[in-house]
């Protein structure tokens, strides 16, 4: 019987080898006559290379996808009808990230108006690149940052207003007040120099000049498929019976491995395979992540921190001689640039999210400028490494100095009422900007006590803005995938949108839990955390403040600092209300703040209450 069996299983394996060989023999066979009948052309030498998923409308229509026909024109230019544009000149082809760059051929005495004045986007077709915004003023003024602003552009411009491009992600204030914004939809091509070095007068000037604009392409079932085989080295081709995009194969030639009658061979020769298959999907996961935050870095509109190399970093570092600290992202190193200025290095280890804490990173703090916002010095992006170069901020996070107080005379003299109103207050106008101060609303999503950095003078500076999002300044509903944030810290709403709906209120919630435990010392997140009385913190802080009884400080307190902590108190109450309506902005936050502590009125309970 087991000798039938394994003569069984031979038969078996060799029987599906050779139907194998068939299969891909009849597949290698197909995808050589696609190569064969659409071959890549070009209109001129030194042009665009025109493959798939682009044909030339002489070719077959199966050569290409739908909507994406091009066409050589009597001077051998290579042309691109768009429905909206109409006939543009191919510049550049980039097939690798999807992108095509053209230049509208019809004269036009102002091309960016024609640009600014069409729907650009189609159902293939959407504009992509450095998002700028055109403002008018009414007086000419000269930009004091040449790098964030370009203008005035002459076409758009008469004796009554003049108008400028300025980073749509950039504050107005670097705008004279009597500026006012045009239009918020335009983008910029990247630039084919080193972009970092260039201002954005350089970058806009094919723009203004030509119309120059960038497309990205999109076709169901085929861009995604292509995109990952130009990733791999290997051309793009198409089913025509199966209506599926395919790479093409580095060769030609097929290889079968014939069935032996050892079961063993073929189990270690499958682990092989399952092996190398592994190792070339992990290879092509890893460079198909590299390009697209190479492919954001090359379109990125920020006020351009500086690029450095990974020996660079490992030279500032001194060899990452001096860990500061670790987390789930990776590790953080002290270190000093070449002026000598300290910095904290933070080499991304274990980044999630196909580089988006990066992307989020660069994309956020690399815009703006806010005295309680810690400062991006620089980043570096070589493959797989990646790391990000802050200030230095010498008295760590606000997380030592709450969790140690019991513990450390030198953290209890340190935190004392006075200062932690400055640091709450610190704090809500650091997220008040992020909130408000820029032409895009920046919700932090991860606020917390380790996310608050202290500098020299105790001044708090948020950190970290990896799950941060951004969305219009007027946009009251934000839609998330997946909840972020951290437990404890993370609105009612987020977990369940029965509490209400999704907004920049999320963030005023964990800021409220952030200010109640530095002012109990104890943790705020964690409901199994009691204090003597075997309540939930947040409750039995607002008994104290109802009762009028005073809040239990290691040390004697004056009236006046009483009087603080109150206040710190209903200010945290409020701010952690579970619905979302009832929570005030961080705008109204800060004003409570500095008001007197007669001006507060007392907040309803805390929904969490119940669970006590």
């Amino acid at each position: 019987m087991v000798s039938e069996t394994n003569e069984t299983l031979n038969f078996r394996a060799l029987l599906l080898s050779v139907l194998n060989y068939g299969v891909t023999m009849a597949t290698a066979s197909s995808d050589e006559n696609f190569f064969q009948n659409c071959p890549a052309s070009y209109c001129s030498e030194g042009g665009p290379e025109i493959r798939f998923p682009f044909r030339l409308e002489t070719s077959p229509p199966s050569c290409g996808a739908p909507g994406m026909k091009l066409r050589c024109s009597k001077e051998a230019e290579t042309i691109l009808f768009h429905p909206n544009l109409g006939l543009c000149k191919v510049i550049d082809i980039e097939y690798r990230y999807a992108s095509i760059y053209v230049i509208p051929l019809r004269a036009s005495k102002c091309p960016l108006q024609k640009i600014i004045s069409t729907n650009l986007s189609t159902d293939v077709y959407r504009p992509y690149g450095h998002g700028v915004t055109l403002v008018s003023c009414s007086t000419e003024f000269r930009p004091s940052n040449e790098d964030l602003v370009a203008g005035p552009i002459s076409c758009l411009s008469n004796t009554s207003h003049f108008s400028y491009l300025v980073y749509s992600l950039q504050s107005m204030d670097v705008l004279p007040l009597d500026c006012i914004v045009i239009s918020n939809d335009i983008w910029l091509p990247p630039h084919k120099k080193n972009w970092i070095r260039l201002r954005l007068n350089e970058i806009a000037e094919g723009t203004i000049a030509f119309g120059e604009t960038m497309f990205k392409w999109s076709v169901p079932n085929i861009s995604n498929v292509c995109q990952q085989c130009e990733i791999g080295g290997r051309h793009c081709g198409f089913h025509s019976e199966t209506r599926q995009a395919f790479c093409k194969k580095h060769s030609s030639h097929v290889k079968v491995i014939a069935a032996t009658s050892s079961v063993a061979t073929i189990l270690v020769l499958s682990v092989i395979v399952a092996a190398a298959l592994y190792l070339t999907l992990k290879s092509k996961y890893d460079e198909e992540i590299h390009s697209k935050v190479e492919m954001f870095l090359n379109t990125y509109s920020a006020s351009k921190p500086t690029r450095y190399t990974f020996s660079e970093v490992k030279k500032i570092t001194r060899r990452f001689n001096n860990k500061l600290g670790q987390g789930g992202f990776g590790s953080v190193y002290k270190g000093d640039l070449s002026n000598g200025v300290p910095v904290a290095v933070k080499v991304l280890e274990n980044s999630k999210g196909e580089g988006e804490e990066f992307i989020n990173e660069v994309a956020t703090i690399g815009t703006i400028h806010h005295a309680n916002v810690v400062r991006l010095l620089g980043f570096c992006s070589e493959g797989s490494r990646r790391a990000l170069i802050y200030e230095f901020m010498p008295n760590a996070s606000l997380e030592k100095y709450i969790f140690s107080r019991a513990s450390d005379t030198c953290c209890q003299e340190k935190l004392t009422p006075n200062r932690m109103l400055e640091i709450a207050t610190g704090i809500a106008k650091g997220i008040e900007y992020l909130h408000q101060g820029c032409n895009q609303r920046i919700l932090h999503f991860d606020i917390k006590p380790s996310n608050i950095l202290l500098d020299y003078s105790f001044k708090p500076k948020i950190s970290d803005f990896g799950l941060a999002k951004l969305c219009a300044r007027d946009q009251s509903i934000v839609t998330l995938t997946a909840a972020r944030g951290t437990m404890g810290y993370i609105a009612p709403e987020i977990y369940s949108r029965n509490f209400g709906t999704v907004s920049y209120k999320s963030d005023v919630y964990s800021f409220g839990m952030v200010v109640l435990e530095m002012m109990s010392g104890e943790s705020s997140s964690d409901p199994q955390t009691k204090n003597d009385n075997d309540v939930y913190i947040p409750e039995w802080i607002y008994e104290k403040i109802v009762t009028g009884q005073e809040l239990e400080l290691i040390r004697e307190i004056t009236q006046g600092e009483k009087d603080i902590m109150r206040k710190l108190a209903i200010v945290a109450l409020w701010c952690i209300q579970w619905n979302p309506v009832n929570r005030p902005s961080m705008t109204k936050v800060v004003n409570m703040l500095t008001d007197s502590l007669q001006s507060l009125k007392m907040p309803p309970k805390p929904f969490v209450s119940s669970f006590g």
